[in-house]
């Protein structure tokens, strides 16, 4: 009977494979339910490594100069050496692709602002020194508004913008 079930469709070897699978599965349940025991550590370590530098005042501010003064304690100058680059009309106010580079030299942060989104910070960046000044990312705009860079370049601040059209806010609109 061994040898009719062996040639129907089945190896040898089948229940030895299936044993070693479900061993490995065992296994990684074990090695994941060892990780999951350790989460709740894991998140309140990576909170409290977030909150250090939060910048929570500067995400509250109304307005650019607000923004600048809490972020960086200082005022900015326009400069040709951003690039802001986004869409001129975006459908969908939900996920507005936004990325900005620079080539000025020796850049240690980045940030961008929707000027008539509630809270006009929408995101900020610290650039370790060597890394290239660029980031990217997609911000919810309510309605149509202008989008400004923020780059801070050996200590001083220098900005860029763009009106960007929202037919579709993304903030309730």
């Amino acid at each position: 009977m061994s040898k009719e079930i062996n040639t129907m469709n089945q190896s040898p070897d089948a229940p030895d494979r299936a044993r070693r699978m479900i061993l490995k599965g065992a296994a990684v349940c074990g090695v994941a339910g060892l990780g999951l025991a350790d989460l709740p550590f894991l998140l309140q370590q990576a909170q409290a490594a977030d909150a250090k530098g939060w910048p929570t005042e500067a995400f509250k501010q109304k307005s650019e100069a607000d923004v600048l003064k809490a972020l960086y304690g200082k005022s900015a100058a326009a400069s040709d050496k951003i690039d802001v680059d986004a869409p001129e009309i975006a459908e969908n106010g939900a996920v507005v692709p936004i990325a900005v580079s620079s080539s000025l030299p020796k850049v240690t942060a980045m940030a961008v602002l929707v000027l008539n989104n509630p809270n006009t910070l929408a995101a900020a960046y610290r650039i370790p020194e060597g890394t290239e000044a660029m980031m990217a990312n997609r911000l919810k705009m309510g309605k149509t508004s202008k989008v400004v860079a923020v780059v801070e370049s050996d200590g001083k601040l220098y900005t860029a913008s763009k009106e960007v059209k929202v037919t579709v806010g993304g903030c309730g609109g």
